[in-house]
Formats: C-alpha cells, sequence, structure tokens
C-alpha cells in the first residue's frame, strides 16, 4: 500500500476531558501476536475499578479479543466484507471484546458509564481487550493522537441502517425512491446523530469511505456488505452535513479505485470530483402552482418553451441570481414554460450538460441544491412551468465516475459493442439490468418529486432504441427475434414513463427521437402494428417538421416554389403523435449558423423571413420551443462561454430596434397564442386544421385554419415571398361574418414595413379554393398574418 502521512487529530471532533472525577482506567492485557480465536486460560480478565457491580464469575476460559491474522489482513487490504462482525464490541466466553481498528492512533480507550478500559495496542492500527462484563454496554472510545486525544462513538458498535424492505426492493430492482436508500444520508440512528453511506458495488472485495473526516485514508472505515443485494453499507456517528467523501472500492483483482458516490446529492464544483453530504432544508411556496398542474394535460393546453442554458443565459449568475431575473423575463414574453439543458452534474462544462457523472446532483456551479429549489420555486410562483433535459442514454467514461464502477462493467453493458457509444466516445447504460433500470427511473422521479420539475425532455431517445444506432453491420448483435430494437431500452422507457406518471401528476415527458419509432407518445399498454406497446410519452420533438421547414427557409425565395412540399408535408404525419415543434441550442450551434443568419437576402429580408417563421411555427398544429437568443434574432452562434449578446438589446447600439422589434412579436406571439384556444386546445386531433391553400407554391404562400373545441376559427396565412400580394383571394368559411387581423408580423412595431389590414375583411359570395366564400386580403412580403372572427 502507498505510504500514508499521519493525519492529525479532528479539531471537530471534541477531546475527552481529563476530570479528577472520571473512572480509573483498567489496562486490558491481549497476545502480542494475533491469533485465531481459541480459549486462552491464560489471557487475564480485568475488571472495571469503577464498577459497583461485582460480575458474576464466568467458569468458561476467556478467549483471545484479538482479531486473527486473517482479519487483520483483509481490514489491512480493503477486502473485509464484514467489519462489524469483528470490530466493536462483542459477547465472547469471559466477557466483551472490543475491538478498535484506527490507524495512526497512540492508545483507545473504551468509556461506558462506569467502565474506562484502555484497549491493548496489537499493532497495525489494531486494538483490543476482553472486559469481564455481562452484556455490551453503550460506550465511547477515547482515542489518543499525537498531541491530542479524541472522544468518539464506535461506528462499528450500530446494526445496519439500511432496512429490509429498503434491499428487498433494491434487489429487485423497484426501489421508486432509491435516493433514500443509496448515497449519504444524515439522520439519527440509535440516538446519536451521524450519515449513513450505502453504494451498491457487487463486484468489490471490499468497500471504504474516505473523505475529510479521516483525512482521505479510508483505511479505518470500513463497509459491511449487506447480502447478495450488493449494497455496502456504513454509518459514521458524528459527521453531517458539509463533509467530503468518496468511497475506495477494492476490485476483483485486487486494486483499488477512489469513486465519487453515484447517488450523491451535491457535489463539489467541477473540475473537483468529491461527493458532499447534504440535507435539504428548503421549504416550498408552490402549492398552489402544484395544486393547479394536472388539471389539463400538456397535449391540450398551451405549451410555449423557452430552451436556456442556465450557466451561460446570464454569465456569473447564480442560481439565487437567476431567480431574480429570469422569471420576470420568462413572464414578460410570455413563455408558458423554461427547459433547462441538463443541470445534473457534469464535469465538462463543454458538453451543456449531457455527458452527466452526478445524477441526483444539480450541477454545483451555480449554488446548492436548496438553491435549484429555491429557483424553481420563483419560476413556479411566476406561473412558469420548468422541463429538464434529462439523459438516461449514455455517461462519461471518467475513472472516478459510473464507468466499471467496481472493477467489471457495472451500469454499462458488458458487451463492449453494446458499451460502447459510437457517436459521442461514452458507455451507454445497461437497460436490461434491474439495478441499472431501477437507477434511471428512480432518478426520473427524483428529480419531479425533490425538484418539483413539470417535465422531463429525454435526450437521445433514438440511441437507445436501436442496437445498430450508428453501428455497422459487423458492430451490433440482432434482439432475440432478430431485429435491431433494442428491447431492454424500450423495456426501461416504458416503466420509466408510466412510473412517473403514476407517481407525479401533472408532470410531462418529451422524448428527444428523431425516427419514425411507432407509438413514442402512445400508452404502454396500447400494443401497435409492430407488436410493441407504446413507449408512453407525453410528447415528442417533431425532428422531422424543424429538419423541413428550416431547408426550405433557408433557400432564397424565388426557389422556395421548389421545395414547397417542405413546408405542408408535416400535416401528413402531425397526428401520429403528440408533437413539440423545436427550435433547440442543437439547431444554433457547431456551424449551423443562428436562425436569423439561416435566413436569405439582406438584413431586413432575413429578420423579416425569420418573424414569418416564428409566426408559422406558432400556429402550426404542435406546441413550440424556442432557443435563447433566438427570440431576439441574435445573429451569432451560441456559444456556452459567452452566451446570448445581450448587446443587441442596449438602446445605445444602432440596431437596437430592429432586435428589439423581433423580440416585441415573440411576446404578442404567446400573448395571442395563450388567449387562443384554437392554436393549443387541438394540437392532436385532426378536427383542430383544415387547409384553405397547401398547393400554392409558385406563390410561396400556405393558408390553413385551426379551430379550438367550440369551433370557433383562427386563420393563418403566411407569404413566404419578397413581393406584396394585395387582394390575394383565399377561400373561407361562408359562416364568419368578417375578420380581423390580430397579429401581422410586417408591423412597423416588430421591425416591418407596416402593410397591414386594418380594416375587417368581410368574405365575398365567390366560391375558391374548394369553399362557397373568399376574403381578398393583403400580404405584406416575408410575412404571416394572423385573422380571428370580427
Amino acid at each position: 500500500m502507498p505510504a500514508t502521512p499521519t493525519p492529525l487529530p479532528n479539531p471537530a471532533e471534541p477531546t475527552a476531558p481529563t476530570s479528577p472525577t472520571a473512572p480509573p482506567s483498567v489496562a486490558i492485557d491481549a497476545p502480542k501476536t494475533p491469533t485465531d480465536p481459541q480459549t486462552s486460560p491464560t489471557t487475564p480478565a480485568a475488571t472495571p475499578l469503577a464498577s459497583t457491580d461485582t460480575p458474576t464469575p464466568d467458569p468458561t476460559p476467556a478467549i483471545s479479543p484479538a482479531l486473527t491474522a486473517t482479519d487483520r489482513d483483509r481490514l489491512l487490504h480493503g477486502t473485509h466484507h464484514a467489519p462489524h462482525s469483528v470490530l466493536g464490541a462483542h459477547p465472547v466466553p469471559g466477557g466483551v471484546a472490543f475491538r478498535a481498528f484506527r490507524p495512526f492512533a497512540r492508545g483507545v480507550t473504551v468509556v461506558a458509564e462506569e467502565l474506562r478500559a484502555e484497549l491493548h495496542d496489537d499493532g497495525d492500527g489494531f486494538f483490543s481487550g476482553l472486559v469481564p462484563l455481562q452484556g455490551v454496554p453503550e460506550y465511547r472510545l477515547s482515542v489518543a493522537y499525537d498531541g491530542a486525544v479524541q472522544d468518539v462513538e464506535d461506528a462499528y458498535r450500530f446494526l445496519p441502517a439500511l432496512g429490509d424492505l429498503d434491499l428487498h426492493l433494491i434487489g429487485e430492482g423497484r426501489h421508486e425512491e432509491l435516493w433514500q436508500a443509496l448515497g449519504a444520508r444524515t439522520m439519527t440512528h440509535q440516538g446519536v446523530a451521524g450519515t449513513r453511506f450505502t453504494v451498491w458495488a457487487p463486484d468489490a472485495q471490499g468497500v471504504r469511505l474516505a473523505g475529510t473526516f479521516n483525512f482521505w485514508d479510508g483505511t479505518g472505515a470500513p463497509l459491511r456488505s449487506l447480502g447478495a443485494t450488493g449494497v455496502w453499507e456504513l454509518f459514521m456517528p458524528g459527521i453531517g452535513e458539509g463533509e467530503l467523501y468518496k468511497f475506495e472500492i477494492t476490485r476483483p483483482d485486487g486494486s483499488k479505485t477512489l469513486r465519487a458516490d453515484p447517488m450523491a446529492r451535491r457535489t463539489e464544483v467541477p473540475p473537483s470530483t468529491s461527493s458532499i453530504v447534504t440535507a435539504s432544508h428548503y421549504t416550498w411556496g408552490d402549492e398552489e402552482w402544484l395544486a393547479e398542474r394536472p388539471q389539463v394535460p400538456a397535449h391540450k393546453a398551451p405549451f410555449s418553451v423557452y430552451e436556456l442554458h442556465l450557466a451561460s443565459w446570464r454569465p456569473g449568475l447564480t442560481y439565487r441570481q437567476l431567480a431574480e431575473q429570469l422569471p420576470a423575463y420568462i413572464k414578460d414574453l410570455g413563455f408558458t414554460h423554461v427547459e433547462l439543458m441538463p443541470v445534473a452534474e457534469h464535469p465538462f462544462g463543454g458538453s451543456w450538460g449531457y455527458q452527466v457523472t452526478g445524477f441526483y446532483a444539480p450541477t454545483a456551479r451555480l449554488g446548492t441544491p436548496d438553491d435549484f429549489k429555491f429557483l424553481v420555486d420563483s419560476l413556479h410562483q411566476a406561473g412558469i412551468g420548468v422541463l429538464m433535459d434529462w439523459v438516461p442514454a449514455h455517461f462519461p467514461r471518467d475513472d472516478w465516475a459510473l464507468a466499471e464502477f467496481d472493477g467489471r462493467p457495472l451500469y454499462e453493458h458488458e458487451d463492449p459493442l453494446r458499451a460502447a457509444h459510437p457517436d459521442w466516445g461514452t458507455l451507454e447504460f445497461d437497460f436490461g439490468r434491474r439495478e441499472v433500470r431501477n437507477f434511471l427511473v428512480a432518478n426520473a422521479v427524483y428529480w419531479c418529486e425533490e425538484f418539483h420539475i413539470d417535465g422531463l425532455r429525454v435526450d437521445a431517445v433514438a440511441s437507445m432504441l436501436y442496437l445498430d444506432y450508428s453501428r455497422e453491420p459487423d458492430q451490433w448483435t440482432p434482439n432475440e427475434h432478430g431485429g435491431r430494437e433494442n428491447l431492454d431500452a424500450v423495456a426501461f422507457l416504458q416503466e420509466m414513463n408510466a412510473t412517473v406518471y403514476r407517481r407525479v401528476p401533472g408532470v410531462v415527458t418529451i422524448a428527444e427521437e428523431s425516427t419514425a419509432w411507432d407509438g413514442v407518445t402512445r400508452a404502454t399498454h396500447h400494443i401497435g402494428p409492430g407488436g410493441f406497446g407504446g413507449l408512453g410519452f407525453g410528447l415528442k420533438w417533431n425532428m422531422g417538421w424543424m429538419h423541413d421547414s428550416l431547408d426550405y427557409m433557408s433557400h432564397e425565395p424565388v426557389h422556395r416554389k421548389f421545395h414547397h412540399h417542405e413546408m405542408t408535408f408535416s400535416m401528413v404525419y402531425a397526428y401520429s403523435e403528440n408533437y413539440v415543434l423545436p427550435i433547440s441550442h442543437d439547431e444554433v450551434v457547431h456551424g449551423k449558423r443562428s436562425l436569423v443568419s439561416k435566413m436569405p437576402g439582406d438584413w431586413w429580408q432575413q429578420r423579416a423571413n425569420h418573424r414569418a417563421y416564428l409566426a408559422f411555427m406558432w400556429a402550426h398544429p404542435g406546441k413550440q420551443l424556442l432557443f435563447m437568443g433566438q427570440e431576439f434574432a441574435q445573429g451569432a452562434e451560441w456559444s456556452e462561454t459567452r452566451g446570448p449578446d445581450w448587446w443587441l438589446l442596449d438602446p445605445a447600439y444602432g440596431a437596437e430596434a430592429d432586435h428589439r422589434g423581433v423580440r416585441n412579436l415573440v411576446r404578442d406571439l404567446n400573448t395571442v397564442y395563450r388567449h387562443t384556444p384554437a392554436l393549443w386546445q387541438l394540437d392532436t386531433d385532426p378536427a383542430g386544421f383544415q387547409w384553405i391553400t397547401g398547393d400554392s407554391a409558385e406563390d410561396n404562400v400556405l393558408a390553413f385554419l385551426r379551430y379550438d373545441a367550440d369551433g370557433s376559427p383562427l386563420l393563418a396565412v403566411s407569404n413566404f415571398s419578397p413581393v406584396v400580394r394585395h387582394d390575394y383571394r383565399l377561400g373561407a368559411p361562408d359562416d364568419i361574418p368578417a375578420w380581423h387581423e390580430t397579429l401581422n408580423t410586417d408591423t412597423a412595431l416588430y421591425g416591418g414595413g407596416d402593410i397591414t389590414n386594418p380594416a375587417p375583411i368581410k368574405p365575398e359570395p365567390q366560391p375558391w379554393h374548394g369553399r362557397p366564400a373568399s376574403i381578398r386580403v393583403t400580404l405584406p412580403p416575408l410575412s404571416t398574418v394572423w385573422l380571428r372572427p370580427a
């Protein structure tokens, strides 16, 4: 073993006082050389001098209290699975054997109410003694180091602090509150305050606890194995919040690895990697929000999402400082929800949180877990829902985290081809292992229950569903039916969705799934044509709409007629799933350019295209998601190192009005949207949509009706050509007396040319577009106009 410096005494632990009234000491003899337990009539037994009760003589010969050579060796090398069976106090023939393992101690004394017995120094940090007592007393240890004495509880006198039901559920992979059972949890156990440390490491030869409380030397803090579950446990008295810790694991090959706690609920600020003992003291104030949340399911409610990266939205702000600015900003713009890019702890900021090492810990970069709760609470009290990106598909290979956690593949698949993610250099979870599924399902529940998260957007679902995802033909093995579907991942996603929806009323799960997998948002018990039940998500990102529509918008208007189908094809499958229309961070990084910079033409035309596209998107069936910076037409790509270009909204900047105009539009889009049920109430029902014209490719015009549950319509018309179309005739219902313009992206307030339809527009009895009546409207260039019944 590597040399370890002698630690100084911990000043946080009290020193045993020297007092003239302290009970007198009794020296306990023990053999100098450890032997196996045996009858030893020559071993003297000592009687506590301060005792007033004379013990009844035990005719059974006393045994040696010293540890066997085997136990000593296993404890010294970190391979003992049952340290509590040999350390601590144990009734034996002749009395009670006390054994302590205190590396670097100069002496150890057992202190009870009427007992002060000095243990024999057996060498290598082991101390033992036999006291002729009738039973095991409540005792403490007085441990002498060079220059100081510590009065401490003996961690090895405590029963397991994890119950049989917890172990049973963990063994079955059905512990839905796993975070209550594993990890570090402060508690009072057998009347003593401390922290219970538990970790799942079934392949480990031994597990020891290292932290600030023992100067990162875990030699004297071995955990015990709790049977076939693979769980190791140790209650450490006197250890409380704020202590740093890791688990020192002895692998099957005898080597050692120091690992962060997979269940840690708080971590150090990266690049430091230790776990931190924590407990929540937060008092929530969002009872009204939680009570109202389940009343309307997400797919039938207004749902417009502002996606942001917390660390760079306003660089340098903490969770609590963000709570002072973010809710007001979102509320002003009218978004119903925010979606936070992964807040779970991650070592590399450039991953934006998508390579997670601390699945149960909000990133410490911005504050504590309670600080993050404060931010969520503040958003709720402002009437804003909180979605969180969740990453159960894979994890990084850092050697202090999950990869080969206990020396063998544990969280990852044992087959290297199944374990290695081909795109990101990470490892895929083994969804077929019940404990791994439990780790992830409980994690989803944890964020929703402990942090009041309103929804989980599940990242990279497609990479989970297909065994051949991004793999060559010789790099994957078919499933038991000969197919490419990952049946384990399907079962996991179904279990996760079913569990979250059952436990957390009003929550929504959202799949980032880029293929045509059947039934992503279908109930898990409804079997589809492929023989699978639905995955059970509430919503799914419509990646096809996003790619097609952005491709159309990137073309010069003169060429758009050849790509007209890219704007209409989405309606062929619009009701196959419950969709979200995403313009996310992925579309404005890595050379893809910002949304406004994707648009052709000069600066005026780019902004006009940008505005027209946003209004088309808000009117299209499906929910909306927009990434930060796009709400004010930021021209540069997003970078996590600097965040949005807020200076574009500075009144001193010459083009400030151009950017503020786009933000004004986004505000009005959300305002009209929330107050117009036709735009959201029947998003998943074909009865909520009718084309007026979907084939006017030569004109670059699209027009359609949206309906609410009562049949009240909204007419959306987009003109994606750069010319004004005066008196453009559109078919219209003949039961609407007049229409008025409720939104026009060319309005001067938004930075447009202010070509509008100020007067009510009345239908004429001339049939058009297959309808008995028609209206004539003025369509500004590169614009979208919304009309409502007057």
